[in-house]
């Protein structure tokens, strides 16, 4: 049976709007921005200790999925002979495409198209290398290409962020439309000038091996946000692997027909002038996606259209408060005023975010996935 237009057949009992997750998260980050490639490695040491809390296939070498975020490494960029101009000037992408040459082909002249109709030139593009020999049965019989495209033409950064918003949800929108036989295998992981991720179906002590790249002493971030999937009651993908573009989550979002109904319906009134319209970028809520890509899809919509990551996480997912936990009068009315047009996203999760830019935690109204932190001495 159909579970809806746009979204995967149903197979047997399983229900891909019934995707949820239960994962875990960390976030190593020098609050000076200072970038360093002992940042990277210590994310993906948070990452390996947190094992336990992702899953793995009957195998023991299929995982339900891994994945780091970092900032864009321009020297790594430079050394590996891509002339890419100033930092802020030039977009990154990684790509998932498919393995069929036809397949493969289509949807790269689908994401050079969308490139040209913002205006934009793609300058280069490179093969990510992988380490294909480590994964198990049921990861390397669905794994994909992984490629990053880099992407010139607009010298103002905020401006140049938005044109890459909007070619990300063209290519979704193309790919849908398209005749492309596996769909599934065309995914766009992140596209930003500020923000790369690796991710996939692998467990957390794979992501290393199989991304030399990420071992290399000259890939430095300030950030590295890991996170390391159970997907419960589900089946892994590599696309659901996680983190997304915005956030890692931990959690169920309860709420999520809701919201993505409220979503949906509310795209007749939303007009986001700097975009283009509402045309540019519907549906904001990608088709046949967990709960968690869901949630970082309206997150990114609002960013992209103007908030700031902080006011846009506040607005969906607003603090609990009552007479044993009161706040101050400016912020209820704070949350008060955006309840009026934005119901809360509800549900047990501990969400840690960034943008490249901010980068912090978030936790859900109850508390019911607490999460603690530090601060070393040495601004960690």
């Amino acid at each position: 049976m159909r579970v809806g237009k746009g979204l995967p057949c149903a197979q047997g009992l399983y229900d891909p709007a019934s995707e949820h997750d239960a994962c875990g998260v960390g976030l190593v980050i020098n609050i000076n921005g200072a970038k360093y490639h002992d940042i990277v490695e210590s994310g993906l040491q948070v990452l390996e200790h947190m094992a336990h809390r992702g899953a793995e296939g009957a195998d023991d070498k299929t995982g339900d999925g891994a994945g780091i975020m970092v900032q864009i490494p321009h020297e790594f960029i430079l050394l590996n002979g891509i002339p890419v101009p100033e930092k802020g000037r030039y977009g990154v992408g990684v790509l998932f495409m498919p393995k069929d040459e036809t397949d493969c082909a289509r949807f790269g002249r689908i994401v050079q198209e969308c490139i040209a109709r913002q205006g934009l030139r793609l300058m280069h593009t490179r093969e990510v290398p992988v380490n294909s020999d480590i994964l198990g049965e049921e990861a390397a019989a669905c794994e994909p290409l992984t490629r990053q495209i880099f992407i010139t033409g607009c010298d103002d950064r905020q401006e140049l962020e938005r044109k890459l918003y909007v070619i990300c949800k063209s290519i979704e929108r193309e790919v849908e439309l398209s005749d492309i036989g596996d769909k599934q295998s065309c995914y766009v992981v992140s596209l930003s000038t500020r923000t790369m991720i690796y991710k996939g179906m692998l467990s957390s002590l794979q992501l290393r091996h199989y991304f030399p790249d990420l071992m290399n002493p000259y890939f430095t971030s300030g950030l590295a946000l890991v996170h390391s999937r159970f997907s419960t009651n589900t089946f892994p993908t590599w696309s659901l692997a996680q983190p997304f573009r915005l956030v890692g989550h931990n959690g169920e979002i309860n709420t999520i027909r809701g919201n993505r109904l409220w979503m949906q319906t509310r795209e007749s009134v939303l007009n986001p002038a700097e975009l283009g319209g509402m045309e540019c970028v519907s549906p904001v809520v990608q088709p046949g996606m967990s709960d968690s890509a869901s949630f970082d899809n309206a997150l990114e919509f609002f960013v992209r259209s103007g908030m700031s990551l902080p006011h846009a996480l506040a607005m969906l997912i607003p603090e609990s408060y009552n007479d044993k936990n009161p706040i101050s009068p400016e912020l209820k009315g704070f949350y008060e005023y955006h309840s009026i047009f934005m119901e809360p996203w509800d549900g047990p999760a501990t969400i840690m975010f960034s943008d490249g830019r901010y980068a912090g935690g978030l936790l859900d109204r109850n508390g019911l996935r607490p999460a603690r932190y530090l601060i070393t001495k040495n601004d960690m």
